[in-house]
């Protein structure tokens, strides 16, 4: 009997663990998330030592943004017959060889290229990685997968990103890229050792069925929500220091300190967001957008006080990622519901949607800061965009009730 008992207990411990799989898809996660935050921070040390300026080296980081953007939903359709796991080693020695080239590049040309490249990567692992990692777990648990593979780009954020930069500005920025491209051989190896080979595969699509995902009006508003929804933080994250040095009063050195906060907010609202979203993500996503949306309002009251600013930013990073697993679930239910089979095709759509959401966020903040409203009001017109994804959440929601 005791046996039996005992036997039973490890069975279901079984069933609750998360398989193995998963951690690989974080820890590669975790690279590729370095690599795409990481060269914010080093934009001045790269232009000063290819002798090229400052605003032609931010095309490091807009291009990349564009290969991920345009890239990975052509190459995930494009690769449709190809095995998930096969892809997936494949994309990660994409991914080792454009930081690799990266790190050599004697030209900024040629830098430029590695990122393309590195960017191509970037979109397509995450888009068939969400794939893979709703795949490996039971339907109720397939956010909270999404959310853990998701929680290597967050917690590259925490830490990925301020150690690449502290190692790019005191041994250079190639030994940066070494680090990166090393870090992505670690996740190779790991994904090569513990994701299983009979994954569940779509079976490819035709150039035609592609462009019904396009078309599909559901899948549409969700990329749209997305890049609306999410894209609004970042009219704020991307001035968050100047704003808490200008307006707030911090030094430089507490900013740092209070970014690793906002980092570790982040990781956690990852993580909550996957929970709440296993069933209704459409249900979810109205509450986390209202409370983004509120949170930005508030804190365009509070950035002028240290202690209430903080408070503020804690929320605002756990929400700012939290509709994440959320949205990647969102738009693959509505592909298995209208287009079953072309979810892939739409979950890479959602991937270039998220970067388009940067992109948008990123240029609106730009030009509120120099605007006469100046860098202060960067968290309500955050909020703005937000409502909208608010809204187009709502319109979706009463329409497919999912």
């Amino acid at each position: 009997m005791k046996t039996t008992t005992i036997q039973g207990s490890q069975t279901v411990a079984k069933k609750k663990s998360l398989p193995a799989a998963l951690w690989a898809l974080t820890i590669s996660a975790f690279a590729i998330g370095t690599t795409e935050f990481v060269i914010v921070g080093l934009l001045s040390t790269v232009a000063n030592d290819l002798g090229t300026s400052l605003t032609s080296a931010g095309l490091l980081v807009s291009l990349y943004a564009i290969g991920v953007a345009i890239g990975a939903p052509i190459l995930t359709a494009l690769t449709g017959k190809i095995p998930r796991k096969q892809l997936l080693m494949g994309i990660m020695l994409l991914f080792i060889i454009g930081n690799g080239l990266a790190a050599i590049s004697p030209s900024f040309e040629l830098l430029l290229l590695s990122r393309v490249v590195t960017g191509f990567a970037h979109g397509v692992f995450f888009s068939i990685g969400s794939t893979i990692a709703a795949s490996l777990v039971p339907k109720d648990k397939r956010a909270t997968a999404i959310s853990i593979m998701f929680a290597g780009l967050t917690v590259a954020i925490v830490t990925g990103v301020p150690l690449g930069t502290y190692i790019g500005q005191n041994f250079g920025w190639r030994a940066t890229f070494i680090g990166v491209a090393l870090l992505g051989l670690v996740g190779a190896i790991a994904s090569l050792a513990l994701v299983p080979k009979n994954i569940k595969q779509s079976a490819p699509l035709r150039l035609i069925d592609q462009l019904k995902v396009i078309k599909n009006p559901s899948i549409l508003l969700v990329l749209a929500i997305t890049a609306f929804g999410y894209g609004g933080t970042f009219v704020t994250f991307t001035y968050l220091t100047p704003l808490l040095e200008e307006v707030t009063g911090f030094s430089s050195d507490m900013t740092s300190v209070f970014l690793l906060i906002y980092g570790i907010a982040i990781a956690i609202g990852n993580i909550i967001g996957g929970k709440v979203s296993n069933n209704k993500p459409g249900k979810a996503l109205l509450v986390m957008f209202a409370l983004q949306a509120i949170v930005l309002f508030v804190l365009y009251f509070t950035a002028s006080s240290q202690i209430f600013a903080i408070v503020t930013l804690f929320f605002m990073g756990i929400l700012a990622f939290s509709n994440v697993p959320a949205l990647q679930l969102y738009v693959v239910k509505m592909a298995e519901k209208h287009l079953p089979g072309t979810e892939d095709v739409a979950s890479a759509l959602n991937i270039a949607a998220f970067n388009v959401g940067i992109a948008i966020g990123a240029y609106v903040g730009g030009m509120v800061v120099e605007s006469s409203l100046g860098i202060e009001a960067t968290p309500w017109v955050g909020g703005i965009l937000v409502i909208v994804g608010f809204l187009l959440t709502l319109v979706l929601f009463k329409k497919e009730k999912i």
